[in-house]
């Protein structure tokens, strides 16, 4: 038995995947990385038997993706009776475009030899652009329905089982109805081209979404009868209101910690926000590093509107009643302004629960941190005099600790009712400190970042400021009032997009929809 366990091998480790782009002989490599998971292709165990010095090289051009499998080993296990190596090709085939498996020499020459890579553009419409580090990026968005995406998404499709956990590469030889409901996002980075038949971009990663069909009636209007033709003889998707659901979301390894994924996803935000047949944005099965993600876009996203409405908890719930009129239980309408927070979430089209968490953020952040527990407040004061305390931010804090309560009571009642009442009631203290220590990590994060980007507006202005003085000094010495080329100043700046600075799992992603 040991001596066949040495003849298994770490799948994740026998994996190589590399970005490469024509060279001046031959293909060059832009980046190399391994997979996070390979459990999908390889079984539950990541293991490969039957091979010592494997290397599995997949490899994939920066602009189009065209794939390329080349398996390498030193040695191979000889079957005895039961025991055979894994068919490595036939393992694979189902998981990669026929077109990966020519020879090595074959994709070389034809990596090198495309005369269109120079002119190539990703599929689609580009959306948004941006610079970070000095570095140009552009994000392009296209249907489904779209040949050019579907080829593109088919070669990357890999990629969703290697780094989004129980991810599931879509089908895309659905209907074309069907695969209009989505869309492709992808982000490029424009690079110098190497060669005179190079393309100018490189792949950084890509998000698909789809509309998810949502009833609404309109409540002014009585129900009637209608003589139209049943089904309709032509009803697309983008034309019935939906709600917007992120299915995978994918920046590659070498690319993560760069901002990119935020850029992405609020890229996807603005045209869920300018479309008006979509209801609201929501994720499939998210993970905690793309919840981390989402909750620093969306707080970006909503602080401005929260600020601008002066947004906060009334310390004082009780002033609006009477003493004899006063109720038992203060309703939530009488802290926070329901109807407001209401609108505005309609407004930015952003998930009930998703909506929850940014304004608990945003009004615990309102609270001073020595009113609050991370600043040492005393709990047990506040515990025994409750909304009764002097300190008006004393009691702001007793009413959001109430509010997050009752959320997460709401949404665990099934689970909760079953404990005993002093169980009940600790399960849910635990519950509201370990919610609360997550907000106190990402307002730093906040603070740290709009910290940076002062620091940034800062040197900004002193940069502009010293070339303004140069232009007046040299425009007294030149009385002509011009410069020399190399002399000139522009006036417009381009603001950089700052490190984002997301965990290493942004590139981890959302699941694939369970339709």
């Amino acid at each position: 038995m040991s001596g066949q366990d040495d003849w298994s091998c770490d799948a994740n480790d026998a994996v190589h995947i590399t970005i490469v782009q024509p060279g001046q002989e031959k293909p060059k490599t832009l980046s190399g990385f391994h997979p996070q998971f390979t459990y999908p292709i390889f079984g539950d165990e990541e293991q490969i038997f039957g091979y010592k010095g494997l290397i599995i090289r997949l490899r994939f051009t920066a602009h189009d993706l065209r794939p390329h499998v080349h398996i390498s080993y030193d040695e191979k296990f000889k079957a005895v009776e039961d025991a055979e190596p894994l068919n490595l090709l036939e393992t694979i085939k189902p998981w990669v475009p026929e077109e990966a498996f020519i020879n090595l020499p074959e994709y070389e020459k034809a990596v090198q030899n495309d005369e269109s890579g120079k002119d190539f553009v990703p599929p689609g419409k580009r959306v948004h652009s941006y610079v970070t580090r000095g570095r140009t990026y552009e994000i392009w968005a296209g249907s489904l329905a779209d040949p050019e995406v579907r080829r593109l998404l088919d070669r990357a499709q890999i990629f969703v089982s290697l780094f989004i956990e129980a991810g599931t590469p879509l089908e895309t030889d659905d209907p074309e109805w069907t695969l209009e409901r989505w869309m492709v996002y992808f982000v490029y980075e424009k690079v110098t081209p190497p060669t005179p038949t190079a393309s100018q971009y490189s792949i950084v990663g890509y998000a698909t979404t789809y509309r998810w069909w949502h009833y609404k009636r309109d409540q002014s209007e009585a129900p009637a009868v209608s003589t139209d033709p049943y089904p309709p003889k032509e009803v697309r998707p983008a034309e019935l209101p939906s709600r917007l659901r992120i299915a995978q979301f994918l920046i590659l390894p070498p690319h993560q910690g760069s901002g990119h994924g935020t850029h992405m996803y609020t890229t996807i935000h603005t045209a869920c926000f300018d479309d008006p047949t979509i209801v609201e944005l929501t994720v499939e099965d998210p993970n905690e590093a793309f919840d981390a993600l989402r909750d620093t876009a969306d707080y970006h996203i909503l602080h401005p509107e929260f600020t601008k409405h002066k947004v906060n908890i009334n310390p004082d719930p009780y002033e609006a009643h009477s003493k004899k009129q006063r109720p038992r239980l203060v309703p939530t309408a009488d802290l926070i302004p329901v109807k407001l927070l209401h609108d505005i979430r309609m407004s930015y089209k952003i998930a009930p629960t998703q909506f929850a968490h940014i304004l608990e953020m945003f009004l615990l952040s309102q609270i001073p941190v020595k009113n609050r527990q991370a600043g040492g407040a005393n709990m047990s004061r506040l515990l025994i005099k409750k909304y009764k305390t002097d300190d008006p931010d004393e009691r702001r804090y007793y009413w959001w600790r109430l509010l997050l309560k009752q959320r997460l009571y709401k949404r665990s009642r099934d689970v909760l009712m079953q404990l005993d009442l002093s169980e009940r009631i600790q399960k849910l203290e635990e519950t509201v400190t370990n919610v609360e220590e997550g907000y106190e990590v990402l307002l730093k994060g906040f603070k740290e970042r709009e910290d940076t980007l002062k620091v940034k507006e800062e040197e900004a202005a002193e940069l502009s400021e010293a070339k303004s003085t140069a232009i007046l000094d040299e425009a007294n010495e030149n009385p002509s009032g011009t410069l020399g080329r190399d002399q000139r100043v522009k006036r417009k700046f381009t603001v950089e997009d700052d490190d984002e600075g997301e965990e290493e799992g942004e590139g981890d992603a959302a699941k694939r929809p369970k339709v």
